[in-house]
């Protein structure tokens, strides 16, 4: 808390900075996490040894890591109380997004460890998800904010980014509730996918 304390105070760190840098990188990062998670993907698919530095991961840590960056500079404009309302709630949202992003990074790797490679499906799978769409969320409500500046052009890239996270998210949800009957056509395609329901 007094590092982030300190880094507030510094004159060095310019608001209107640290917002076009949280859009960014708010943007960006869930982008990465997520490419990176397909490749993760693929590679069960093909049945490739699971280890936590595979370069797949090392990705998805990448693409975390920047959430996670986004959030802490958002907490110091926090601390500093120098936004309000939508921009303060985008910044909010990233930054819930990235801790929920954290846990459950850390629980998946606790549940490859017990469990081995999982489905498309699973309790430490889906909370991720939705970190990255409320992180996405967040990144979509501080680019709203800041449309009339240069950052406009990414507005469209981070609408396009949350309805795919958002569906991507809503698409797991009905194989969990839809069980069999839902899992039997999508089966050939995320063959893991049903495995633990």
């Amino acid at each position: 808390m007094k590092l982030i304390q300190r880094i507030s105070n510094s004159t060095l760190v310019k608001s209107d900075n640290l917002v076009h840098l949280i859009c960014i990188l708010s943007v960006i990062g869930p982008v990465i996490t997520v490419s990176a998670g397909f490749w993760d993907a693929i590679s069960h698919l093909q049945k490739e040894p699971e280890f936590f530095w595979s370069p797949s991961h090392m990705i998805v840590y990448a693409g975390v890591s920047m959430t996670v960056v986004a959030a802490i500079f958002g907490g110091v404009l926090i601390i500093r109380k120098s936004i309000h309302r939508s921009l303060k709630t985008g910044v909010k949202l990233v930054m819930i997004g990235s801790v929920i992003q954290i846990i459950s990074g850390f629980g998946d790797s606790l549940s490859h460890d017990m469990f081995g490679i999982d489905g498309l499906v699973s309790w430490s799978h889906q909370p991720l998800e939705l970190g990255l769409v409320l992180g996405s969320l967040g990144g979509l409500l501080i680019l709203k904010n800041r449309e009339h500046t240069k950052l406009k052009i990414l507005l469209p890239f981070s609408i396009v980014t949350f309805l795919f996270f958002t569906m991507w998210l809503g698409f797991n949800l009905v194989l969990i509730f839809g069980h069999t009957i839902q899992c039997i056509p999508v089966y050939e395609i995320f063959s893991s996918g049903c495995a633990i329901l």
